[in-house]
């Protein structure tokens, strides 16, 4: 008989919806004659704590048991929320799952995870743990969940071995993130006083947040000048602004180039129309359908995830975690199947064979999503599931809509001498074609009518502009960030699509070389656990860091802890080698060690930190309170009198004037009266300066000698 494991019960009730024997249901499993199908929930097993590898007396967080590297991670069945013991449920499964898998009858055993890396290895760990002996292994690989699907998959299965590598990946990425959490996160708890969840890629996602609120909180607006002319010709007003820019004591230069084009003249050289197709946009990728969700119905990311998923194990969207917009070249046959569906129900659709749609190069395990054959009752889905379902079959229509959307493409040039060419283009639609099925919300723009020859009037004036600061990410340009956080926006991608041109080579390049900040699958989970950290906060379509965020951040500063996007990447890089086959799982996890390795060299844990940086870690005694005789040692924010309770308000900030006050200074200062002269302070208006502390009235107050 073949045993099929599955991710979870929803999917094994689809499996066998597409098992053409009959199953019966038994307990934790269905069987029939020759296939048994049962399901793991999710994650079964977890990695092993440091305490299993370094035990401690007290079982406490300690820094004597820091950093861990395991020379082999052991892996444990998941525990209860509350800790105290193996989940129930997850025994029981585990325990049915064991017995399966060792039946005399049972000669084959077929992996079923979701057709992820995260999948493969749910699945492989089961089977590693609960057989005994030596079985055929295969893998199911089911890009949606249809019985039509399933039934042809299982006709189509692999060996369980060709998914090694990517199995690799996805136990160097698990290795790594225990690594980085697990170490970090306990050392910077300890160290600071207050719960820090650090993480290979929460760190880098909050620092971007973090350093794009900095800058709009810190931007001075700048004054400066262009030169621009509003007249009439021919009856009708012509706009044109310059491209140079005059900085805001350059007025005099303004107005002196506004004359000199005046004096020069404009003249019409060239008028050009023509009738051009607008193409619709690309087919959706998890976040670009992200993107849009976000945008158009301030849908969280966490939100449209858990709805795209459960529309996925219904059977009515293809599989979800792709970073592709692009379908594969063998899906062709599947997509005509589809398309014919779709106009049965009146839509004007037909099969295109474009490098635009079907492109093998963009893809790395699975394509873009679409809709299935199977299309649901509008009765059945929920509004959210609704607007979610309605936006992929939308955009899939689109793109392959039989009617073209037709529009007038007009450009007008104008030149001053050789000063300097204007550009103005109009667009207007003819024929609506898609975009009577996708949102396009472009609106006509006519040209004035001006031809060849024509003098137009100018009268060019300075005008003066302010800079203006940076935007709050959002869900889309965080997204995009984290597609690529080493990309330049262009402008004129939008352009570009709308044209039928494709520039996205450096997108995907960026995707499969592992620069992305987390995967589709992870993101929403991960930002997700910064808002639940206290982070960062989510308001409509708009992310800001949060009091606890730039903590966050600062104290890792404070840490010599850097995880910015360029180390992230590299490591992101490393587990794509290890898909590849480049590299092995142990050189990537060496990788991440001797990252870590570095922050622990350089922050202290076992080594004492350069004198005038160590901030020491939360409860280190200071020394005696000179206002009530007390003990003064490091808390959460300050170095503080252990008698508050009986009101002594003696405290020494950690951080003052953006500069960290070492502990060893706050000892000098209660043993001597005053700290060493320390520089690097910066007041409110962004002024450095250098200055002591120094006791007065049992307080501890600046001194600028």
């Amino acid at each position: 008989m073949v045993l099929i494991i599955a991710e979870k019960p929803s999917l094994a009730r689809n499996i066998v919806a597409g098992i053409s024997e009959k199953m019966n249901e038994k307990d934790g499993y269905y069987i029939g004659e020759q296939y048994i199908v049962s399901w793991a929930f999710g994650h079964l097993f977890s990695l092993a704590d440091i305490e299993y590898y370094k035990p401690t007396e007290s079982g406490r967080w300690t820094l004597d048991n820091l950093p861990c590297f395991p020379e082999k991670f052991k892996f444990e069945l998941r525990k209860a929320d509350n800790k105290k013991g193996v989940d129930a449920g997850v025994k029981k499964q585990f325990g049915i799952l064991t017995e399966l898998c060792n039946r005399p009858d049972v000669d084959t055993i077929v992996n079923a995870g979701d057709a992820d890396r995260e999948g493969e290895i749910i699945v492989r760990l089961c089977v590693e743990n609960a057989l005994k002996g030596e079985k055929s292994q295969k893998r199911l690989w089911l890009p949606d969940q249809t019985p039509e699907t399933v039934s042809k998959a299982l006709l189509e299965m692999k060996d369980e071995s060709e998914y090694d590598n990517l199995a690799g990946e996805g136990y160097a990425r698990t290795y790594i993130d225990w690594l980085y959490g697990v170490n970090l996160t306990r050392y910077a708890t300890i160290k600071t006083g207050k719960l820090l969840r650090v993480g290979r890629v929460i760190a880098p996602i909050v620092r971007a947040i973090y350093d794009r609120d900095m800058e709009i909180r810190n931007f001075k607006p700048e004054k400066y000048y262009v030169i621009q002319s509003s007249e009439e010709t021919n009856g009708e007003k012509v706009e044109l602004t310059s491209k140079l820019k005059f900085a805001k004591d350059e007025e005099n230069k303004a107005l002196e180039s506004a004359k000199l084009y005046n004096d020069t003249g404009a003249v019409v050289t060239n008028v050009s129309s023509k009738k051009d197709n607008i193409f619709p946009g690309k087919l959706y990728s998890l976040s670009t359908l992200q993107n849009v969700l976000g945008e158009k119905y301030k849908m969280s990311m966490t939100d449209s995830l858990k709805i795209i998923q459960k529309l996925y194990e219904e059977g009515y969207l293809t599989y979800p975690r792709t970073n592709s917009e692009y379908l594969a070249t063998a899906e062709k046959d599947k997509m005509k199947s589809i398309i014919s569906n779709i106009s049965k129900l009146g839509y004007p659709v037909r099969f295109k064979d474009s490098k635009h749609i079907f492109d093998d190069s963009k893809i790395e395990a699975h394509s873009a999503l679409t809709p299935t054959y199977k299309i649901p009752p509008k009765e059945k889905l929920s509004a959210d599931e609704s607007k979610v379902y309605s936006t992929v079959f939308r955009r899939f229509v689109a793109v392959f809509c039989a009617e073209e959307c037709i529009a007038e493409k007009s450009e007008i040039k104008i030149k001053v001498g050789e000063l300097e060419e204007f550009s103005l283009k109009g667009t207007v639609i003819l024929e609506k074609g898609w975009t009577k099925f996708d949102d396009y919300t472009k609106k006509d723009k006519i040209l004035p009518r001006l031809a060849v020859g024509d003098n137009v009037n100018i009268d060019f004036k300075p005008a003066e502009k302010q800079t203006t600061p940076p935007k709050h990410y959002t869900i889309t340009t965080l997204n995009n960030y984290l597609k690529n956080p080493f990309k330049d926006d262009k402008a004129k991608a939008k352009e570009l699509e709308e044209s039928g041109e494709v520039d996205d080579a450096d997108d995907y390049k960026a995707i499969f070389e592992g620069l992305e900040l987390g995967t589709e699958a992870t993101r929403s989970g991960i930002i997700d656990n910064a808002k639940k950290s206290g982070y960062i906060e989510l308001k409509k379509d708009v992310y800001t860091i949060l009091p606890g965020g730039e903590y966050f951040i600062e104290s890792l500063g404070r840490l010599s802890i850097s995880m910015d996007k360029y180390k992230t990447s590299e490591l992101g890089k490393a587990l794509k080698k290890v898909y590849r086959g480049e590299m092995s799982v142990t050189d990537s996890v060496k990788l991440a060690e001797a990252e870590i390795s570095d922050v622990f060299e350089k922050g202290g844990a076992n080594i004492p930190v350069v004198q005038g940086v160590d901030t020491g870690k939360y409860g280190d005694i200071v020394g005696i309170c000179p206002a009530c005789g007390k003990q003064v040692v490091r808390g959460k924010f300050s170095y503080g009198c252990t008698g508050f309770d009986d009101g002594c308000k003696f405290r020494v900030g950690i951080n003052i004037c953006r500069r960290d006050i070492p502990i060893e200074e706050v000892r000098r200062l209660l043993a001597e009266g005053a700290t060493e002269k320390l520089s690097g302070f910066i007041s409110k208006n962004g002024k450095r300066f250098d200055g002591r502390l120094i006791l007065k009235d049992n307080n501890a107050v600046f001194n600028f000698d």
